[in-house]
């Protein structure tokens, strides 16, 4: 392995011996606890359901997006490495297809209720679609102008901003509201959370150190501050539901005015990371 490539290769490890299965965390109790969320607190399981959409079709989304990475990046121990990210973000995408299919349908059966589905549009606020967008075409610029400036905005739109601000302001909520002392627990879905959580941890810091790389060669620690900024309104608004029923910030342990605060703070730590490493190289 060259050296240049040993942090790549030290995160493909990392996947390789932290390897789970999505099919085999145990969603039993998710099922009991969410019928009688259905009965107790409807608007907190429509909150929920919004939420877990999001995520489902995002993970999807990603990983489609991957595939101008694994084109436009030279070594082999990146190539080793974004083989499992793109394996990792399959097993996120499966995950949240198996829960809604085994937890959410199950207990809308069982209460009742008509079945809900992911792919609705009504979980979707605009911001959302357009952050997933933008995304994609950031990564398809690779293909037509592979620059160490297309580059960084490529990873400052993935890995960055989705991965390193939306999703882990999206999971810190899930598990604070849904776990042990949550508004009501939800063990298989916490345990999801944690093993996909620990996956993104692998993916940001790879692509930190990609953005890190290429400032130290020269790129701006501009081009990340703008780049970043431009999308965090997208972010803010991607964590509300579109036309889901109201709830109060009471009904949660964190509200969105939290998991807001949470992302903007991510933001600040992503931004001034590469700040400081611009000040160093320029030393």
């Amino acid at each position: 392995m060259h050296n240049t490539g040993l942090t790549s290769y030290r995160y493909y490890r990392d996947a390789v011996e932290r390897g789970w299965d999505p099919s085999g965390i145990d969603l039993t109790d998710d099922v009991e606890a969410l019928v009688e969320a259905h009965r107790e607190a409807p608007g907190v399981v429509e909150y929920l359901k919004g939420t877990l959409a999001k995520f489902g079709a995002g993970e999807e989304s990603v990983t489609e997006d991957l595939a101008p990475f694994a084109v436009a990046l030279e070594s082999i121990e990146d190539q080793m490495f974004l083989t499992t990210q793109m394996y990792d973000e399959a097993k996120h995408a499966e995950f949240f297809d198996r829960y809604w299919r085994e937890v959410v349908h199950e207990a809308e059966d069982r209460v009742g209720v008509e079945r809900t589905y992911p792919d609705e549009a009504r979980w979707f606020p605009d911001g959302y679609l357009e952050l997933f967008e933008r995304n994609a075409e950031a990564t398809e610029a690779l293909l037509g102008d592979d620059s160490p400036e297309t580059r960084v905005r490529a990873y400052c739109h993935y890995h960055l901003t989705v991965e390193g601000i939306l999703a882990q302001a999206g999971y810190w909520w899930l598990t604070r509201n849904f776990g042990d002392e949550g508004v009501f627990a939800l063990p298989g879905l916490v345990e999801g959370i944690e093993r996909i959580r620990g996956d993104e941890g692998r993916h940001v810091g790879f692509g930190t150190e990609k953005v890190k790389e290429n400032v130290r060669g020269g790129v701006s620690a501009g081009v990340v501050t703008e780049t970043v900024n431009e999308l965090l309104p997208l972010v803010q608004d991607s964590l509300r539901n579109a036309e889901a029923a109201p709830v109060d910030e009471e009904d949660f342990v964190e509200g969105r005015a939290s998991v807001v605060g949470y992302a903007a703070e991510k933001h600040g730590e992503r931004v001034e990371a590469i700040r400081d490493e611009e000040q160093e190289a320029s030393v």
